[in-house]
């Protein structure tokens, strides 16, 4: 895995295309996906997703395009989410945008939090 890989976060097929979806569904053509970390949670750290306005992004921002697709990772959360993919699921236990994190050593049941 190249370095610039390890800095940053990927986005599944499946992920894009619920966004697309959502974003017609919508009518939010410019939006993009912030994607962070707060503390909280019962493992310590919480996962946060949320669409904005493309004219959030800051100059401390990490932007990650995929298919046409922007995700949006603050500076410090990336250092919790380099490695991760934003996933989407849909199975017997819920359906949702997941994270699947390699840095994350513990998660709470239902896999809104985290710890490191």
């Amino acid at each position: 895995m190249e370095l610039a890989e390890k800095k940053s976060i990927g986005i599944s097929d499946k992920a894009v295309e619920h966004v697309k979806r959502f974003m017609k569904n919508e009518d939010k053509a410019d939006a993009v996906v912030r994607v962070g970390v707060r503390g909280g949670g019962c493992s310590g750290l919480s996962y946060v997703l949320q669409f904005e306005e493309a004219g959030s992004i800051g100059l401390m921002d990490h932007v990650i395009e995929k298919d046409g697709v922007r995700v949006v990772v603050d500076k410090k959360s990336i250092l919790f989410l380099a490695g991760s993919t934003l996933d989407y699921e849909d199975g017997l236990s819920g359906k949702g945008f997941t994270f699947k994190n390699p840095n994350a050593r513990q998660s709470c049941g239902c896999g809104e939090s985290f710890s490191i």
